[in-house]
């Protein structure tokens, strides 16, 4: 019985031996690769300004004429066209303002731009310059001029923008009184673009 008891022993000590020598010898199955999700495509938003817009404007002006002056309101309507150099942006602009501006019992009407601008393109925002011709109707009579001024714009991604704009404007023998008709004017802008 000793000697079965020996083999019986001897048995399972050479098969538990021989099964760790086995496995010892396979490979360990490696673990699953993780998955990797990929991250969505970024939206890409346009910085380019090139097209037309169109807008209204609010704004204040403060004019002097002869040595007496007067300051209001002004309410109206703009549109253009901006090109995108780069860097740089080029465009035009027509403008129209209704005024509620009194200078010494004279009502300043009205006001008519034709605007070239030069901007720097800094991706959503604009800053430019801007200047040209100007039309000034009033009680007493009309006159021609020019404006000049800087303006900066911000463009959301669905095509509305908000600016601000100071111009400064001045009529030279405004309404033939001899005298020049200045004035400086800021407004607030919302536009949008296509």
């Amino acid at each position: 019985m000793k000697h079965i008891k020996t083999i019986v022993i001897g048995s399972a000590i050479a098969v538990t031996a021989g099964a760790g020598a086995v496995s010892a010898g396979n490979p360990v199955a490696a673990p699953a690769d993780p998955v990797i999700t990929q991250p969505a495509p970024p939206v890409l938003t346009t910085d380019d300004w090139t097209g037309a817009y169109v807008g209204s404007a609010l704004g204040y002006g403060d004019y002097s004429v002869g040595g007496t002056s007067g300051n209001g309101a002004s309410l109206g309507g703009y549109a253009g066209y901006d090109y995108d150099f780069g860097n740089y942006v080029a465009g035009a602009e027509l403008q129209y303002l209704g005024n509620d501006i009194n200078i010494g019992g004279t009502a300043l009407n009205q006001v008519t731009r034709v605007k070239a601008r030069l901007g720097y393109d800094a991706g959503s925002t604009l800053v430019y310059g801007v200047g040209g011709y100007t039309n000034a109707k009033s009680s007493a009579g009309n006159g021609d001029g020019y404006v000049a001024g800087v303006g900066m714009e911000y463009r959301f991604n669905n095509g509305v923008s908000l600016g601000a704009e100071y111009l400064y404007n001045e009529y030279d023998n405004f309404a033939g009184s001899g005298n020049d008709l200045t004035g400086n004017t800021i407004e607030a802008r919302l536009g949008f673009r296509f």
